[in-house]
């Protein structure tokens, strides 16, 4: 090959790279990353689930269930002075439970922002007593620790500009509808003028480098609006990723809420999941998940191809709940030993297997649904999910006592050198036979619920 042809050729490789979209570049660490801290935190977190001194539905959406006249739900910003807010710790906390990135509210349906707004001043700084800016601190703390940033925007609803209106579950169904009754004189095209997108080019401008921003609920934006929005982000932001919930199908990676799913993609997905009932902080809020039933849900993710967004509710005094650490304790101990199974992998070729494999499928559906809204499923299905690097497999086992049992996806054709544990256990031996490859351990019914072996 003479040297011009050579040269045509990296020629058009270097235009082909630069023509990719930075963000499709930036998709390769979201895929490697795997584990993310989600945080609502708002007004909403000074009032805890308690209004006028009784208890309200929910917490980050009480305003609506309680349908509070706006000028008096924003006499919350009065009180709100988070005294015990220290980013630094928070981030830490996210590291120590093996997160590799924070997703914060920066404006939720009530239409407050929590930070330092120039075109709103209902905002953190202006109309409270804290008059600092915990957005530019969180970042600035996810910097020091090495921690990718995220920016949560609720896109299509806000409940303090008067020109929303909605469609979900019927029209006008999310909206302020008490104190701005009139859903049909309503303009959206205002509200994203006015408000929206000058909030996210304050977000994507005034804190440096931010590497995506998770919108929520797009309601009655138009496929155009989407479009101009995204436009204007990799504008701002060439490496910014965005998720699905821009709306009209301008996202880069889907989100599934509060559920699991057994769908394998390669392509990027996440779940988004609460420690508890809540999104944001509820002091009536005390059932939440088991650590090891959030170490399975992350397993099953993972092993799915997808992401895990584990969310927190910091109170109004900014620390977050004392519930919030066991679980961060065990997610800390899970990756200490078997992160290498977790972060960079991708699918194999099939998921996972039931150990028993008579066990009926309604069971397992029933036990995730029990444990995703309640925290306490009645069992624990034993069984185990593939993920795969490289040249190696990972088999997380989870909640097997057997000490002997047999994995079906595997076959005589597989080529296995070594199976080794990366949880401790001394003593792994196994056998490839023509339905199976089984396993024999020294692992004891009192160990910890999921350990993993490697596969080479």
């Amino acid at each position: 090959m003479n040297k011009l042809a050579i040269s045509i050729i990296f020629l058009i490789a270097s235009i082909y790279a630069s023509a990719q979209p930075a963000c499709q570049r930036s998709l390769q660490w979201f895929a490697d990353n795997k584990f993310g801290m989600f945080i609502h935190w708002g007004l909403y977190s000074e009032a805890g689930g308690e209004w006028n001194g009784k208890k309200t539905r929910g917490g980050e959406h009480f305003m609506l269930y309680e349908r509070i006249p706006l000028k008096e739900y924003a006499k919350l910003a009065e009180e709100f002075n988070p005294v015990e807010f220290n980013a630094e710790q928070w981030v830490r906390t996210a590291k120590e439970g093996g997160m590799k990135y924070i997703v914060i509210t920066t404006k939720h349906h009530e239409g407050f922002a929590m930070y330092d707004s120039q075109c709103s001043d209902y905002n953190i700084v202006d109309a409270t007593p804290f008059k600092r800016d915990p957005i530019k601190e969180i970042v600035d703390a996810c910097r020091k620790e090495n921690l990718k940033i995220g920016f949560y925007y609720s896109l299509g609803r806000d409940w303090e500009d008067p020109d929303v209106p909605t469609n979900w579950p019927q029209k006008g169904g999310r909206s302020n509808t008490w104190d701005y009754p009139d859903e049909d004189g309503k303009s959206l095209p205002a509200y994203l003028k006015r408000k929206a997108i000058p909030q996210i080019k304050e977000l994507l401008t005034n804190y440096g480098k931010i590497d995506f921003m998770w919108f929520d609920t797009p309601e009655l934006v138009t496929k155009e609006q989407s479009k101009t929005i995204r436009e204007l982000i990799y504008k701002l932001q060439p490496e910014c990723l965005i998720n699905d919930r821009i709306g009209n199908g301008e996202g880069d990676f889907k989100t599934v809420e509060q559920k699991l799913t057994d769908n394998t993609s390669h392509e990027p997905w996440e779940v988004n999941l609460t420690m508890g009932r809540n999104w944001g902080y509820n002091r009536y809020d005390t059932l939440y998940k088991k650590p090891d039933m959030i170490i399975r849900y992350l397993t099953d993710v993972v092993s799915k191809g997808g992401n895990m967004l584990l969310n927190v509710a910091p109170n109004g005094k900014g620390a977050f709940p004392i519930q919030t650490f066991p679980i961060i304790k065990e997610l800390h101990a899970l990756m200490q030993t078997n992160g290498e199974a977790i972060y960079g992998t991708r699918p194999w070729r099939i998921y996972g297997e039931k150990i028993d494999p008579n066990q009926p499928d309604e069971e397992i559906k029933a036990e995730f649904d029990d444990a995703v809204f309640n925290g306490f499923p009645q069992q624990r299905t034993p069984d185990v999910r593939y993920t795969s690097k490289g040249n190696k497999v990972y088999i997380i086992v989870r909640h097997v006592q057997d000490k002997v049992f047999k994995l079906r996806a595997f076959t005589k054709l597989d080529k296995i050198n070594t199976v080794k544990s990366l949880s401790g256990i001394q003593n792994v031996n196994w056998e490839l036979v023509k339905d199976g490859l089984i396993i024999h351990t020294d692992n004891s019914a009192d160990s910890y619920p999921i350990y993993v072996l490697e596969v080479s």
